[in-house]
């Protein structure tokens, strides 16, 4: 019995930061899935900041099972990261979203692939509705690999590399050490602050399959259930200040950052040129033009994207597609890039027929190869 004990104390006690903010309706879901973990030496710390609903009343249900941090003012995400850290003893770290939720192996998973030096490991989530109900997808998409290893390599690069949202990542006490307290410019932009810093400090591992799950709901930031200009607005603050970081951390650690960094990236592009073209007269950047981001789009396509030619030819045309045509047709063509499942089915027949075009010569050539 005391060999095993020994041997469970050997293990790295992770913590699991679930915070919170008048999300009562979701809250349990998440508490829960913290607590029913396999692995056993979790903590679960839940910090509310400053909610107006009933979640202070969930949050002292659980007794001593939780270790409640209760903000007496409003700091937004990025006091919530800071007090959850400070209140963890974990030597791995998972900043929760009260909306989202674990499946019951996730740390035992993420202790598995956990490796000395590692500066975080990440892995998809599920993406549900606001009932839990699967929607049929991940974040990332199947068909995107999550970056690993060196991935600072590809962020000073390119400002940006294959990662999942904040419920997502495993992150390393050590490395987080080096990046907080968050300061409170970032108080609504926490996730993107870590999620770029963290790989500066050390490698990434990944493990590709769902750990959890990420709710798209109503009240939900940053998930594109409906199109519209304000969303793009926060996107391309977002990536802004992304940029900002990198070029202000990377040099202090010894990388050289790009001076062109935001416009390697044809996803900032297209957001930009999104914006533009929904609503011309907010768009937060005003010296933009679309025949400008347009070519930008398309060179950052051609030149620095890993896309196959097929995938890069679709979207040239998309992007050839929103810069040059009428904001009566550009408009469809944005709602079936950044909302799914309002595609117009013209627009997918159109693109269907596209991608037959374009591998059919492939496909003709490995044919009469065989035949030879």
């Amino acid at each position: 019995m005391a060999i095993e004990m020994a041997i469970e104390q050997a293990k790295p006690l992770v913590s699991i930061v679930v915070n919170n903010y008048n999300y009562e309706r979701f809250l349990s879901e998440a508490i829960e899935s913290a607590l029913g973990q396999t692995y056993a030496r979790v903590e679960v710390i839940v910090v509310d900041d400053c909610s107006t609903d009933g979640s202070r009343q969930m949050i002292a249900g659980y007794g001593d099972r939780i270790i409640p941090v209760l903000h007496t003012t409003n700091g937004r995400q990025g006091a919530a990261f800071n007090s959850g850290f400070a209140a963890s003893s974990g030597d791995i770290v998972l900043f929760l979203d009260a909306d989202d939720y674990l499946y019951p192996q996730a740390v035992e998973r993420i202790v598995a692939a956990w490796q000395p030096g590692l500066a975080k490991v990440h892995y998809r989530l599920d993406v549900v509705d606001g009932e839990g109900t699967p929607r049929g997808y991940t974040l990332p998409p199947a068909s995107l690999p999550l970056a690993a290893g060196e991935v600072w390599r590809t962020l000073i690069k390119m400002g940006t590399y294959n990662g999942t949202p904040t419920s997502g990542n495993a992150l390393s006490r050590q490395a987080l050490a080096q990046v907080t307290p968050i300061a409170s410019e970032y108080a609504t932009t926490s996730d993107d602050y870590l999620s770029v810093l963290i790989p500066l400090y050390g490698d990434v591992a990944t493990v590709e399959a769902p750990l959890g799950a990420y709710r798209i709901h109503d009240s939900n930031q940053w998930a594109m259930a409906t199109i519209s200009s304000g969303r793009f607005h926060r996107f391309i603050r977002h990536d802004l200040q992304r940029c900002e970081l990198l070029q202000t951390w990377g040099p202090k650690l010894g990388y050289a950052v790009p001076e062109d960094l935001y416009m390697r990236s044809f996803g900032r592009v297209w957001s930009r040129l999104s914006s533009l073209r929904f609503d011309p007269e907010v768009h937060p950047v005003p010296s933009d033009t679309r025949w400008q981001l347009t070519r930008l789009g398309i060179r950052a396509l051609w030149r620095y994207s890993d896309y196959n030619a097929p995938k890069r030819l679709i979207f040239s045309l998309w992007f050839l597609w929103v810069g040059l045509m009428p904001g009566a047709l550009a408009k469809p063509a944005i709602v079936w890039l950044f909302a799914p499942h309002q595609r117009p089915q013209a627009i997918q027949r159109l693109l269907k027929g596209l991608r037959s075009l374009v591998t059919a010569p492939a496909v003709a050539g490995a044919a009469g190869s065989d035949l030879g």
